[in-house]
């Protein structure tokens, strides 16, 4: 059996009027889902650092503060089925971060050079997130949980990025999200 690959994912959490997680969407890419942070740990990293490298490299967003870690899950990649060790980890926010900005990502990843369009959606989630990212937001609350008749996002319809800009009238700037 092959080793898994050893990945962080961030639940980033602000509190506004009602708890709002923070996703983005790969622009350009529909295919690729709405997603929370996450990615690789990098040999002898600490798992706590490479979340918060992982925020700050694909969105832009350096002030989170790690909470707690969630839960570690053994689930393989949607596509190629290699076995992947993700552990999930709360973050918070400051309640001064902006709403919604476009990030082009940087650091040494498969996604660098991509932009991403960044917001945060209100709590629970209208609708499941990419390879079920979403599963575990109900270990922190259970008000928080995804109602699972919807089904992951796999490009079809107006993601969650593009749902905030019709309803807001969001414009993307360039911002590296605070």
């Amino acid at each position: 059996m092959a080793t898994p690959r050893i990945r962080v994912a961030a639940y980033v959490i602000r509190h506004s009027t009602v708890p709002e997680l923070l996703v983005f969407d790969h622009l350009g890419m529909p295919e690729a889902g709405t997603q929370v942070p996450a990615g690789g740990v990098r040999p002898g990293e600490d798992l706590r650092q490479a979340v918060v490298r992982e925020v700050a490299e694909e969105t832009g967003l350096l002030t989170a503060s790690v909470i707690r870690e969630i839960v570690t899950e053994d689930k393989p990649h949607p596509e190629t089925g290699q076995p992947r060790r993700t552990t999930f980890f709360w973050l918070q926010a400051p309640t001064g971060t902006a709403n919604a900005w476009d990030h082009r990502v940087w650091g040494d990843g498969d996604d660098s050079g991509f932009t991403f369009a960044c917001c945060y959606l209100p709590l629970p989630l209208k609708q499941a997130l990419a390879d079920d990212q979403d599963t575990h937001l109900s270990d922190i609350d259970p008000l928080w949980a995804t109602a699972r008749s919807q089904h992951p996002r796999t490009g079809s319809g107006s993601s969650s990025v593009e749902l905030l800009r019709s309803v807001t009238g969001y414009a993307p700037v360039a911002s590296t999200g605070g």
